[in-house]
């Protein structure tokens, strides 16, 4: 297993030079309360940012610094959230579905690829998908939303 996001291994997944490729991630599917926050976040083609990993391998003050960092250099940031009556209506899968569907849709940019953190595509999203189990410890794009996604639910706030 890699220790790090390799950018390398991301550019696999590009179509040609100028192809969009949006990461994907969500946090809360875990947690006892909260919401469901699931980030889309489109990096530049030669994006490199010392110390971005998977947000649960990171400290909170770190998270900060990197949130800081994606968003001013990211070419597009879209987040989406699934409040806790939803969740409890949907049950936390399709929380977390509409969670990332809500994401990349809010994206300014649309992506010519999708990467999603896990085995599973998003359903309903009618992009190019490729799900990568652990992206957010292999693709930066994959490990900016997770970055993302965490420090906007821990500031209990979305955008």
């Amino acid at each position: 297993m890699r220790s790090r996001p390799d950018p390398l291994f991301e550019q696999q997944f590009r179509q040609q030079d100028s192809s969009l490729v949006a990461g994907v991630d969500e946090v809360g599917v875990d947690a006892w309360a909260g919401p469901v926050v699931a980030a889309a976040v489109i990096l530049p083609r030669d994006f490199s940012l010392a110390g971005l990993n998977d947000s649960k391998l990171l400290s909170a003050r770190r998270r900060a610094a990197l949130f800081d960092s994606i968003r001013e250099c990211a070419v597009a940031v879209g987040v989406g959230q699934v409040e806790v009556a939803d969740i409890d209506r949907l049950n936390i899968y399709w929380a977390a579905m509409l969670a990332r569907k809500r994401a990349v849709e809010a994206l300014v940019l649309s992506p010519a690829q999708v990467l999603v953190d896990g085995r599973r595509g998003i359903k309903g999203l009618k992009l190019r998908q490729t799900p990568v189990v652990e992206g957010d410890r292999l693709l930066p794009s994959i490990a900016a939303a997770s970055v993302i996604a965490k420090v906007t639910r821990d500031r209990g706030r979305t955008g």
